[in-house]
């Protein structure tokens, strides 16, 4: 399925990468072992999902602008991944429900189709301020059925289909099949700034009806973006991106928040939620997705920031941000675990002394306190109380960030070219940021821990 619109914009983007990826490929900074843009922006991650043989990541895509631009859907797939195939966008701006930018939503895997449903944003002309007037966001369908091409698009929700005492602010659907029925979760954002999300059940994967809102009993942050509801070895779970909640010591350092609820009861119904978890206590994490591969739930994150007020210097070289690692997330109690997907250890090559160490997997045991020092640049320090990351150099404006707890007893460390994934204690937390050494620069100094470190291979990418 293509109009005149979809193929000029094929053109264009092709054209685009064509001519700018050299460029951007060439960027010291470029990563090995995560996923990038190959010109342009690339944020959220949509889509997530395994169909058939295939693993397939979509995220948001500016191919014309580093700092943003109207949105696409980008597409890798892999069948393992470590070996990706760079497709393609999936989808473009070029539906009247979706011309100022095809945003974030999820997929659903029937019978060797791909289901995805996203967010179409219009902001029509005038003096509007685009929150309570002037914004369409168009829940809508996309169906593939070879995982390359798109078969057919359609207008699902439009804002007068939510309730009426919502902004123009309803993004972000993720959709799932449970008991013989079809459930969405949307953020929203109220007329009383505050942030919810909204239950639709279907019986055919098209016609919604809203079932239920979710929300704290007293109000957290003004607009719940990016939306997961899941069961994970029978504890439910919510994570959500809330904007507008207010910093508390060391949480909710960021300018938006990332995490989790424990939700208890029945989210077609009655329900609680428990206390909110951030997922990352880092510089750049934002706007997660899981999906189910198997027997084991799966993570990837966008390693960057909204509105930060700090940047990233790869944008004068045409390109900016990355995706983290997936990363398996496993209940205890009730908080999620996250660490490294098993497959990330096979792009270990072979141990590295630490003073050669650049592009590396780092695991320790710690003592009660203790040091890292990454290629001059960042600075980890731990005590009983707390572990802070510090960017003396190379911070592009990023300073420090905490994470507090009762001790550090392990690390795992994933440095790539510019980032930084810091699992401690077993994923119980974790730090995920963007850092610009010297792009010669290497070694690592160790005080306090026994580390084992590993050279890591890169992503093969075609």
């Amino acid at each position: 399925m293509s109009n005149a619109l979809q193929r000029d914009l094929t053109r264009l983007v092709a054209r685009i990468e064509r001519e700018d990826g050299p460029r951007a490929a060439a960027d010291p900074y470029r990563q090995r072992f995560h996923l990038m843009p190959p010109v342009g922006w690339m944020n959220d991650p949509n889509g997530l999902c395994r169909c058939g043989e295939w693993y397939h990541v979509f995220y948001q895509y500016g191919p014309f602008d580093p700092t943003g631009g109207v949105k696409h859907w980008g597409h890798y797939r892999s069948r393992d991944l470590l070996h990706w195939e760079q497709l393609p966008p999936m989808l473009y701006p070029d539906q009247p429900w979706d011309i100022h930018g095809v945003y974030s939503g999820s997929a659903l895997v029937e019978d060797g189709t791909m289901y995805l449903y996203y967010t179409g944003n219009v902001k029509f002309s005038g003096d509007y301020d685009y929150i309570t007037n002037g914004r369409g966001h168009n829940t809508a369908l996309a169906v593939t059925r070879d995982g390359v091409t798109v078969s057919s698009n359609e207008l699902l929700m439009e804002n007068r289909d939510y309730p009426d005492d919502l902004t123009c602010h309803v993004r972000d659907p993720k959709v799932w099949a449970q008991d013989g029925k079809y459930y969405m979760v949307l953020g929203a954002r109220t007329r009383q700034d505050r942030g919810e999300l909204l239950v639709y059940e279907s019986a055919d994967k098209r016609h919604w009806q809203h079932i239920n809102t979710l929300t704290t009993a007293e109000p957290f942050g003004y607009m719940w973006e990016c939306p997961d509801l899941f069961c994970l070895d029978g504890q439910w779970f919510l994570i959500c991106s809330p904007q507008g909640v207010t910093q508390q010591g060391h949480r909710y350092q960021n300018i938006y928040s990332c995490g989790w609820f424990p939700l208890a009861g029945d989210f077609r119904g009655d329900y609680a939620l428990g206390s909110f978890h951030e997922l990352d206590c880092g510089f750049d994490f934002y706007a997660p997705q899981t999906f189910l591969d198997g027997g084991r739930r799966l993570m990837i994150g966008w390693m960057g920031m909204p509105d930060a007020d700090y940047g990233n210097p790869t944008v004068e070289n045409g390109w900016q941000h990355c995706m983290t690692v997936p990363c398996e997330i496993r209940r205890e109690g009730e908080r999620i675990l996250r660490l490294p997907a098993a497959e990330i250890g096979a792009l270990r090559q072979g141990p590295v002394e630490p003073a050669r160490a650049q592009v590396f997997d780092l695991e320790c045991r710690t003592e009660a306190s203790g040091r890292l020092v990454i290629r001059g640049a960042a600075v980890i320090e731990w005590d009983t109380q707390q572990l802070s990351l510090t960017l003396a150099q190379g911070g592009a404006g990023r300073t420090v960030r905490y994470a507090d707890g009762d001790g550090v007893r392990t690390l795992r460390i994933l440095a790539d070219v510019s980032s930084l994934e810091i699992f401690i204690n077993g994923g119980a937390q974790v730090m995920t940021t963007r850092y610009y050494p010297d792009p010669t620069a290497c070694g690592v100094q160790i005080e306090g821990a026994e580390a084992e470190i590993w050279a890591m291979g890169a992503l093969q990418i075609q």
